[in-house]
Formats: structure tokens, C-alpha cells, sequence
């Protein structure tokens, strides 16, 4: 096919609201000897987008200003040094940004193919949100079947990416939400327990839901005064994994909790890390997860579609916090 020079893109020119994401035209990205040209179908929408919009999420040197960490399209061209892909191939893509476009460039090793049968929209909500829960759940929280894990924030797109897992490893998984329908939707989603933590104190419930036990792992986005609560939730060598800090950065804890029940505190980013690090996952994912989505044992949940020169609107919705699943922008 023919590759134009120009293409659409949401390239913010300073921080600001949701009014910042206009479209605008950009040049066409060249692939790398690496990397492969996708044209884009549909890019997931995700909270450090929000972040990145706003300010507050610092890019990695080299990464394009164009918004966007996920995408899912057709490959269009292949940088000189990849096997693996060729042009026609339908891909789903881990990227550091620049997903929000009609073209974006992908290194091959962090690509994924779409799953048979799954939509263009549904397989751009899976990478940024399958990457980080199963590096974090699986490596970091070093998860094994018949474990309990306490997931924060439980119908966001990590949320019920992480119910899902639970639901394939063999996790006892209990979600916290923000309202008595969300706490319904975690539970229709796998969530063997579902709590309020508007009206309810979350530590309390999970300690009255495992008898007193504790859960082994905790899946936590919040951070701030979330810390210490999650100490206390925590089973004797529980593992407490931060992915956030929606509630700030920093936690006053009790050390003499966490000697006493042996307790790793732990976390991540993905962002930042090298693309052999994100593709080892891709292989693992490929391997352990996608065959689920192939045999239907694992659907996606995507919560609302934009076009791409609405993404001001999908920017609300993520921010409104009142979304189920995965927010998509459909580009093409």
C-alpha cells in the first residue's frame, strides 16, 4: 500500500485539560531496523495517558510526544533486522507512545497478533494492561495458584485485566471499588468478593472474608494512606505490589507489621524499562494468555469507543472514573 508522508495524531502542544487533544498533522514515522510501521485501527486509552496529558508523567528520553501506549492495526512496513512480521499482518503493540496517530511504529518484539476472531478496538485495550498486570501479579508478586490477591480499583482496565488472571491461574481474587454497581461488575467479572470502599473499610472486610488470614498478594494503584491498610490486609509472606500512586507517592508504615509477617513491599514501571524486558513478557503472554482469548475462556472488556478526534471525550470518561473495562479510541 501506499504510505502517505503526513498523518492525523494527538500531539498535544503543552499540558493542560481534555481541550488540549486536538488533532493535528504530524509526519509519518519511519521504522527502525527493529521495528515495525502499523497502521493504526484502534489505540487504547489508558490513566498515564491522563497523567502525560496533565504533566506529571516525565516520558523516557526518545519517546514520541504523540500520546498513546497501545495500539492495534496492520503492519504496513518492517525495519530491515525483523523476521518475524510481515506487511498484512494484524498486530497489537506495546508502545512507548505515538499510539494515538494513524501510523505508529512498534518494536517487533512487543507486538502480539491479534487474536482470531477478536475486533481491531478490543485487541488495542490488551497490551498496556496485560503487559504491566502480568509482570507485576506473576513476576514481581510471584503469584501461584490457589493464592488470594486483593486488586484495587477493581473495573478500571487494570482491574479486570487482573480479575481475569486471577480467574486463569487459579487466584481467589477480591476487588475494592467505588460504588455498589462497580462492586456488581467486579463480581460478574470473577471478583470472588467485592467491596465498597466508599461505605466499607476494606482492611476489615478482607480480613473478615479470609478469616482473619490475610490475602497473599496486593495489587495496589493507589498508594499514599492505601500503604499501611494493605499491610494489614497482607498474609504472613504476602506481597505488596505498587503500580501507582493515585493517592500520592508517599506512606507512613509500620515496620514491626512487616517483620513480623515476613512482608516484600514491591513495584514497578513499565515504561521505562528495555524493549528485551517487554518482549520477554510478549513471549510469555503469547504462550500462557492468548491461547484463552483464542479458545474464548477470556473475552475483552472494552467499555466505550471514541473516534480519534474525540479524544478529549475519552480523556473525560477516564477521568470521570465511571468506565468498566478498557477505554478505546478508534482511529481507522
Amino acid at each position: 500500500m501506499t504510505i502517505p508522508t503526513h498523518m492525523t495524531a494527538i500531539d498535544p502542544a503543552a499540558p493542560g485539560g481534555p481541550e488540549v487533544l486536538v488533532p493535528v498533522s504530524r509526519p509519518v514515522p519511519q521504522p527502525g531496523p527493529g521495528d515495525v510501521l502499523v497502521k493504526v485501527a484502534a489505540a487504547g486509552v489508558n490513566r498515564p495517558d491522563v497523567l502525560q496529558r496533565l504533566g506529571l508523567y516525565p516520558m523516557p528520553p526518545g519517546t514520541p510526544t504523540i500520546m498513546g501506549l497501545e495500539i492495534a492495526g496492520t503492519v504496513v512496513a518492517v525495519g530491515d533486522e525483523v523476521t518475524r512480521w510481515r506487511p498484512g499482518d494484524a498486530v497489537c503493540a506495546l508502545v512507548a507512545g505515538g499510539g494515538y496517530a494513524e501510523y505508529c511504529t512498534a518494536p517487533a518484539g512487543q507486538c502480539l497478533p491479534v487474536p482470531a476472531g477478536m475486533s481491531m478496538v478490543d485487541a488495542a485495550g490488551l497490551p498496556e494492561t496485560w503487559f504491566t498486570v502480568w509482570s507485576n501479579v506473576m513476576d514481581r508478586g510471584r503469584a501461584r495458584p490457589g493464592e488470594s490477591i486483593l486488586i484495587h480499583g477493581g473495573t478500571s482496565g487494570i482491574g479486570i485485566t487482573a480479575l481475569q488472571l486471577a480467574a486463569e491461574v487459579g487466584l481467589t481474587a477480591i476487588a475494592t471499588c467505588g460504588s455498589d454497581e462497580k462492586c456488581a461488575a467486579a463480581k460478574a467479572h470473577g471478583a470472588a468478593h467485592a467491596i465498597n470502599y466508599r461505605t466499607q473499610d476494606f482492611a476489615a472486610e478482607v480480613l473478615a472474608f479470609t478469616g482473619g488470614r490475610g490475602v497473599d498478594i496486593v495489587l495496589d494503584m493507589v498508594g499514599g494512606d492505601y500503604v499501611p491498610k494493605n499491610i494489614v490486609c497482607l498474609a504472613d509472606e504476602g506481597r505488596n505490589v505498587s503500580i501507582a500512586f493515585q493517592r500520592g507517592p508517599t506512606a507512613e508504615i509500620n515496620l514491626a507489621l512487616v517483620m513480623r509477617k515476613r512482608l516484600v513491599l514491591t513495584g514497578s514501571t513499565l515504561r521505562p524499562r528495555p524493549i528485551a524486558f517487554k518482549a520477554a513478557i510478549a513471549e510469555v503472554l503469547e504462550g500462557a494468555i492468548w491461547p484463552a482469548f483464542e479458545a474464548g475462556r477470556l473475552t475483552p472488556v472494552t467499555d466505550s469507543v471514541f473516534p480519534l478526534a474525540d479524544a478529549a471525550a475519552a480523556h473525560e470518561r477516564m477521568e470521570a472514573g465511571t468506565h468498566v473495562g478498557k477505554i478505546v479510541l478508534s482511529v481507522s
